[in-house]
């Protein structure tokens, strides 16, 4: 069940990072049309990341009264975060081309604090779906929702090139 809607989950974020692809072909300058597509797609991305935890996560109609709400907050809260990762990846196709032993260092610190954000994000949340919902579907709601986002950073990964090293920095 997982495997056919991850399928869907999959061309949307292939648009990010096709767009994403773009950002490192351009210079520093970003046109409105193109964050216009990306803020759409990450919408997109989010609908289908919803659509299938309905479709992982059991609900009896109690439990979904109770846990969508708490879901859509979690949500709310991942987007913050999310914008700080792709505020990151902008910065980093702006200074691809220049980039120094302290501009890599601030990315590393940066990217790793993003994750342990949204690591704490979610354990955050476990104990508040255990409130509406059993620990095994709170359990399955953790793992459907890292799966998505291994899946979502490992596409996206793929498309920013590697930091080049160069003898001179």
């Amino acid at each position: 069940m997982l495997k056919k809607t991850v399928v869907t989950l999959l061309f949307a974020v292939s648009v990010v990072t096709v767009t994403g692809v773009s950002m490192f072909a351009q210079d520093a300058q970003r046109t409105q049309s193109d964050e216009a597509a990306v803020k759409a797609v990450r919408e997109d991305i989010r609908a289908h990341r919803k659509q299938i935890t309905a479709e992982n996560v059991t609900l009896t109609p109690d439990e979904a009264t109770k846990f969508w709400p708490l879901y859509d907050q979690y949500i709310q809260e991942t987007i913050k975060i999310n914008d700080a990762r792709w505020d990151l990846m902008k910065n980093y196709a702006t200074n691809y081309d220049k980039m120094t032993d302290a501009l890599a260092t601030e990315y590393m610190k940066k990217s790793a604090d993003i994750d342990r954000q949204l690591v704490t994000l979610r354990e955050k949340y476990i104990p508040i779906f255990e409130k509406v919902v059993s620990v095994q579907k709170t359990a399955r709601w953790y793992q459907v929702d890292r799966r998505l986002d291994q899946i979502i950073n490992m596409q996206i990964s793929s498309m920013i090139p590697m930091v080049n090293p160069s003898p001179a920095n």
